[in-house]
Parts: structure tokens; sequence; C-alpha cells
């Protein structure tokens, strides 16, 4: 059996890294036992806060929040910390070669009905031009992330992970609490007829994007139709995507002109999309590739296109001409 150690020495990632991402991983072990306690752990169900970005935090929100936080901060290699759940960034060790960043638990509204949820991190370099505490630390491009990766938290806990190179897949031996390889490399399969869209909010998308989907699912007599695929959370319908191929879209929309899209960039977009563009996907936001972007605030936001290199240049396309082919 290959732990992900070997292969991130195989990579030649720095110690530092390894005993950091040992850390994280170790977490999320945690994480997925308190999960499958379900009912019987008092942990479903949501709490009286909001967090920063006006959402109402479930239990499990707090406690992988916490969890990971109070894990990182004593870890000697990281020197920031940011969380989706956070309002700021929080100093670990002063002078510490890394930041780390994360959603603790993506799709938590699928905590209490038992669908897929899980845990998406993202490392980079620290900034030695700006102060520890200053959130401009983590004001980088996508393409510098030293490593990213998921846990989703399903029937078996699985690991997605890359730095930069190839997307490996591991799933999680309870018995040794060791992420065992499953498959290396992770290579994105082409053309499958299938996507992934919350078509609740078609009405408010722009209507090139509109127009990209009736075009996928419209009655078709010498070809296949697509089929829609949607779990309400970014890091199952990507794990299905990086296992069937497709393309997952996250327009902007005009309900709320203030929050024109609803992913974010740091904790969603950017390792996203160094997995998927490291397993022979693509990843584009409305107005270029997602790693070329540099984050400007902490919780920015992002429209997310990525999966199939073919599709994401048919969607993206949209943005440029009605007159759309699909081939």
């Amino acid at each position: 059996m290959t732990s992900i150690y070997s292969i991130l020495a195989q990579e030649n990632a720095e110690l530092d890294l390894i005993e950091l991402l040992s850390v994280i991983l170790s977490t999320t072990c945690s994480i997925a036992e308190r999960i499958s306690r379900g009912a019987l752990g008092d942990t479903l169900g949501a709490t009286a806060q909001e967090n920063v970005q006006g959402e109402v935090q479930k239990k499990l929100d707090v406690i992988a929040n916490d969890l990971l936080i109070n894990a990182l901060i004593n870890q000697g290699s990281v020197r920031a910390i940011a969380s989706e759940e956070e309002t700021h960034t929080l100093v670990a060790t002063a002078g510490a070669p890394y930041l780390v960043a994360f959603d603790p638990l993506d799709g938590s509204t699928n905590i209490d009905i038992n669908a897929p949820i899980g845990t998406i991190f993202t490392i980079f370099n620290a900034r030695d031009d700006v102060p520890d505490a200053r959130e401009e630390q983590f004001y980088q491009s996508g393409s510098e992330q030293v490593c990213a990766g998921y846990v989703l938290y399903g029937p078996y806990t699985t690991l997605m992970i890359t730095t930069g190179k190839t997307t490996h897949d591991f799933t999680l031996n309870k018995t040794s609490g060791e992420f065992v390889l499953s498959k290396s490399p992770v290579v994105l399969p082409d053309n499958t007829l299938e996507f992934a869209a919350n078509l609740a909010n078609q009405f408010y998308w722009p209507k090139t994007f509109q127009d990209y989907i009736a075009t996928l699912i419209a009655k078709k007599i010498d070809t296949a139709r697509f089929n829609m695929r949607w779990l309400g959370a970014m890091v199952g319908d990507v794990h299905r995507i990086l296992t069937r191929g497709g393309v997952f879209i996250y327009p902007s929309d005009c309900r709320n002109p203030k929050q024109p899209a609803k992913l974010r960039l740091l904790y969603e977009a950017f390792p996203m999309a160094l997995l998927i563009e490291a397993a022979g996907g693509q990843a584009y936001s409305e107005s270029g590739r997602i790693l070329e972007a540099e984050l400007e605030s902490l919780h920015q936001r992002t429209p997310v296109i990525l999966g199939d290199k073919k599709r994401v240049d048919e969607c993206f396309s949209t943005l440029c001409s009605t007159d759309l082919v699909l081939t």
C-alpha cells in the first residue's frame, strides 16, 4: 500500500510541507469521525450564529473549523491561517514558511440529510514583504499554490490532492488512520455528456449561460443529450467530474448586486482549479483562467466553470458569442 507521504516524497516535497499535511489530514480524520456519529453525536442542526458570509453556521461547521484552527495554530510551519468561517486571518507561528486557507465543511446544507460534504484546503508560501497579521499575506495568484486538496466525507472518506504536478486519489483506511493511494495519476475523462449546475438559478444567469444550458439539454434526434448531476456541494460535484468527467458551472447571477457570485476564490475556486488542471482539465471564471487570478480580498467571490477542457471552452465561449455550436 502506497501512502500519501511516499508520493509527496517522490515529488520532492519539502519535509515541513509533508509534516504540515500530516497535521491537516489527521484533523480531517477527526472530522470524519465526528460526522460519522450523525444524530448520535449531537452534531446535527444549526447554531444561532452566522459566519462572515452571513450564513447560519451548522454545528459541524463550527466543530470542523475549530479542529483545524486548533491543530494548525500550533503547527510550527504555519505563519497564518484563513478560514471561510472567520472574518480575519489568524497568526500562527511568526516567520514560518506556509499559509493555509480552508473551507472547513463545504456543502454543510447537506449535513442533516447525510449527503456528501467535505473539507477543502490550500497551501501557499508565506510572504516576507507583508506583516504576518495582514490578510494581504494571502493576496497571491492561484498559480502560486504549493499544494491543494479536499477530503470528501461520503460512504468512504476520499482525499484528492496535488502539488500542481499530478492529481492523486487516496482512500482513508479507518483501521490505521492512514490515507492509502487508490489512483495515480487521476486523469479527467473527456467528452462525458454530463454537467453540474443549479438550474434553480438559471433565470438569474447571463443570457448566454442560459442559452448554453438550453443547448445541452435540448431535444436531439441524432446525438445524445447531456445529463444533469447536482449534489449541492462543490466538493461532491467536482469529485464526480474528476472521476467521471463533464463540466461544473456556477455562473454569476443578478439577484444581489453586492454578491454577483457564490463561490469563494481562495477557499474553493483556487484549490479546485489546481486539482482539475493537474488532472488534465481546465478551470475558468467569466473573465479568464482561475489560476491566473489575483486575490484582492480575503472572502472574494468568483464565477466558476471547470472540468473537461472542451466543455469549458464551449461554455466560456458563450461570453463572447451567442452563435453557439456544440460538437
